[in-house]
């Protein structure tokens, strides 16, 4: 059925003397207004959100490169975290209201959402990870030196926990654009129908 299209359920059995007609009806109309609710989620907002905060892990990485002692978990944690920046970009592109547009904008926001837990558990794991600075304490003695590796070493959990928040903060951006393009392409809720009476005037005398 086309958009706005009306679909007929109850017709009522009113009529008078000779005419047939139903003298109302009730139908059943597609909301038109059902795809509207996406822009409710400030897509603009949130895509740009998405985008910045990736920029800025990335960032992060780049700028503490030489504090990793294995740089495999880095570049996993950067390739995981790309994603978001296309869906940021296509979330704000969504806003035309286009369906495929809205499809793959739900698709890429799904795909963000898992690929942001990803970087999340990495992080997590190498804050743990002491002996990334144990060199420091080793090839030091002397009482200042031993401050500056502590200081490093403080210095090193608070990024991990900035980038951790950072992915948390993506993983929930992901799900509600995931969410709202959900409700948009009716393929997690029920179809939408508004009743709308119709009332037909019965023809005047010949």
């Amino acid at each position: 059925m086309a958009e706005g299209e009306m679909e007929s359920i109850v017709p009522s059995a009113l009529n008078t003397g000779r005419e047939t007609g139903t003298l109302v009806e009730v139908k059943f109309q597609k909301n038109s207004y059902r795809i509207q609710k996406y822009l409710e989620a400030e897509p603009k907002a949130l895509g740009v959100t998405q985008i910045m905060l990736s920029l800025f892990f990335l960032s992060t990485i780049g700028l503490n490169w030489s504090f990793y002692s294995s740089h495999i978990p880095v570049i996993i944690k950067a390739i995981f975290s790309s994603p978001s920046i296309i869906a940021g970009s296509v979330a704000i592109a969504a806003q035309n209201l286009h369906l495929p547009t809205l499809k793959a904008c739900l698709g890429l926001q799904v795909l963000a959402c898992v690929f942001s837990v990803i970087p999340f558990i990495i992080s997590s794991d190498l804050i743990l990870d002491q002996p990334i600075f144990q060199y420091c304490w080793d090839n030091h003695n002397s009482t200042s030196q031993i401050n500056m590796c502590d200081r490093l070493w403080s210095i090193y959990e608070h990024i991990m926990g900035i980038e951790m928040l950072v992915q948390a903060t993506q993983i929930a951006l992901s799900a509600t654009l995931a969410a709202f393009c959900c409700k948009v392409i009716q393929c997690c809720s029920p179809r939408d129908n508004v009743p709308v009476i119709v009332v037909n005037a019965p023809p005047g005398p010949q």
